[in-house]
């Protein structure tokens, strides 16, 4: 039976994050435009009216220029970004003389970045857990090109944790231990929070990792926009970030934020203009920058960089406790309303992945509906329905496959046996595999949602699909994962 209404000033606990409702009537206004029900933050979040009057604001009011220079507009540029390099580092509480912060594209160009550039050999292999966006994923095709042995660590049960007891197998397995004495014996990567379960991985990991002498890549882009993440407690070597995940505004400024000493381990596979002090054609040589510029390809966004700090300002002043106690009462409502609505035939409404509590979990839910035969409602109808009631939720894998495998019971054996077919089309893939619906259905809460948005899913999901037999509709074709 679904617990009592908490989201309700009556309750202290969720009034003491009023703050957000208040903004929400004035920064956020245009989320309650048209209808609409945005809940899908863990794929973006909603920039804020003073984010972007603050942006048209500094642009309107002073001339900037390419930071390679030394003219004025240069130097003015420069030192917003250098400004803002420095809110990063406060504002995650890392050792400036510790901690460089790289901007990139995204979070997948950190990831990038790292995977081209870290030593991976026979003797530096990589660990990752199953539960893992793509673009930590896609490190392992380094891994593999430098010969080096790459494995992944399970996710196990219906909440689709990893076990610590399986980590330390991974890291002390004989076959991946050929470091020689005193190096570093390869590269660990996990998330902080997964994309896929809203799993939040224990952040002990890391020092963990370390003690068994690897390197961290620890994937921050889904945790730190609703928790709190203190580098001064822990020190993983390389933290990947998308700051439109946070908050909306920047899209297309991601960063690294990596531990100078690792750093200076990585050899990156070649150089592009801002990353060398000299190069030389005739002479085939180049000498790169010996700090962090060695790492930002090209032009920096300097025009969109300077709102990264002022995000980070934006978010502090509200309160990262705040946004993480709103959204934390958000899914715990969620989570239990759902749950407990039952078919006339006695099967469950939603078919839960991951944690069914808000244990060790962040705002991130991932669910299918049944039918009250309790077979899978295709995802793609739920895509076309909730569009067409205003919802803005996410359908599919969500770039995290072995989450996914995970959540529907795709063992290797079955998917060894599969890829021997001659399998064309992703239908065709599902068949064979006997999965009976392509990805799951997420919803996702962050800064500026509220108890009117959580209503408003749940009226949907009780009205559209409880008791509801097998609609008989033409479903599009899938187009990718």
């Amino acid at each position: 039976m679904a617990r009592p209404d908490l989201l309700t000033a009556d309750n202290p606990a969720y009034a003491a994050t009023r703050r957000i409702d208040e903004l929400r009537a004035t920064e956020y206004n245009h989320l309650d435009q048209d209808g609409q029900v945005y809940l899908d933050y863990a794929g973006a979040g909603v920039p804020a009216r003073a984010q972007i009057e603050a942006h048209h604001r500094r642009l309107t009011s002073g001339l900037y220029s390419n930071p390679h220079s030394e003219n004025p507009t240069s130097v003015a540029a420069g030192t917003l970004v250098e400004s803002a390099r420095r809110a990063i580092l406060a504002f995650f509480n890392a050792d400036p003389a510790q901690y460089a912060v790289i901007f990139t594209p995204n979070a997948s160009g950190a990831c990038r970045l790292v995977g081209e550039a870290y030593p991976f050999g026979r003797g530096t292999p990589l660990v990752l857990t199953a539960d893992n966006h793509n673009s930590v994923n896609g490190i392992r095709e380094y891994a593999r090109t430098a010969g080096a042995a790459f494995r992944y660590v399970p996710v196990r049960g219906d909440a689709l944790r990893v076990e610590q007891s399986d980590v330390e197998a991974a890291l002390t397995r004989r076959s991946l231990r050929w470091g020689r004495r005193g190096q570093r014996r390869g590269l660990f990567a996990f998330p902080a929070q997964s994309n896929f379960s809203g799993v939040q991985h224990p952040l002990e990991w890391v020092g963990l990792a370390q003690r068994h002498g690897y390197d961290v890549l620890l994937d921050a882009a889904a945790f730190v926009p609703t928790s709190r993440l203190d580098l001064g407690a822990i020190q993983p070597e390389f933290v990947c970030l998308s700051w439109y995940k946070l908050f909306g505004y920047p899209t297309g400024i991601g960063a690294l934020i990596a531990r100078r000493d690792a750093l200076a381990r990585l050899r990156r596979p070649w150089f592009a203009g801002g990353t060398i002090r000299a190069v030389s054609v005739q002479g085939d040589w180049y000498e790169s920058m010996d700090d962090e510029s060695a790492f930002e390809d090209g032009t920096l966004n300097f025009l969109g960089i300077p709102d990264v700090e002022f995000g980070l300002g934006w978010v502090d002043n509200i309160g990262i406790d705040v946004i993480h106690a709103r959204v934390d009462a958000l899914t715990g409502w969620l989570l239990d309303n759902l749950t407990a609505l039952r078919h006339r035939t006695g099967e469950p409404l939603v078919r839960v992945y991951g944690p069914a509590t808000n244990d060790r979990r962040g705002g991130t839910i991932s669910f299918n509906f049944l039918h009250p035969d309790g077979t899978l409602v295709d995802e793609r109808l739920v895509a076309a329905e909730s569009t067409a009631a205003g919802l803005s939720l996410r359908t599919g894998c969500f770039c995290n496959p072995g989450a996914g495998e995970g959540a529907f019971g795709i063992t290797k054996w079955r998917l060894a046996r599969t890829l021997m077919r001659n399998i064309t089309t992703v239908d065709e893939y599902l068949d064979v595999m006997r999965v009976p619906t392509g990805g799951a259905i997420r919803v996702s809460f962050g800064l500026a949602s509220n108890a009117a948005d959580a209503r408003r899913f749940l009226a949907f999901a009780e009205s559209t699909y409880l008791d509801r037999d097998r609609p008989d509709v033409a479903l599009p074709p899938r187009l990718r994962c």
